[in-house]
């Protein structure tokens, strides 16, 4: 039996185009959870970032960080919430399982 995909192709190659930018990258890996140090990742949707922070936090511009927030949401790989003046952002739970499941190995029986 053969693992299905959840998603399209042409919506896992926005995902991975959106996440083809080092910058982009880095925010993704950041809000994940990802140390990139030793490759773990945290897989609970508990890390949420104000999005005028993240700039300062990962040496970004913050005259670019709207533009990559902007194209991470339009792939669906990370989700907003208005706080007052603030927005806060975190990962699309579902995401790290749907990317999970793209690279797991397909099991045959």
């Amino acid at each position: 039996m053969s693992k299905q995909r959840t998603l399209s192709n042409a919506q896992y190659a926005d995902i991975f185009k959106a996440l083809s930018n080092p910058h982009r990258l880095k925010i993704f890996m950041h809000l994940a959870g990802c140390d990139s140090d030793n490759g773990l990742c945290c897989t609970d949707d508990t890390a949420r970032e104000c999005v005028g922070d993240l700039g300062c936090n990962l040496g970004i511009a913050p005259s670019t960080v709207s533009h990559h927030m902007k194209e991470l949401y339009r792939a669906g790989l990370i989700k907003t919430k208005r706080q007052g003046q603030r927005i806060e952002c975190h990962v699309a739970p579902e995401i790290l399982d749907i990317l999970a499941q793209f690279f797991s190995p397909t099991v045959e029986k």
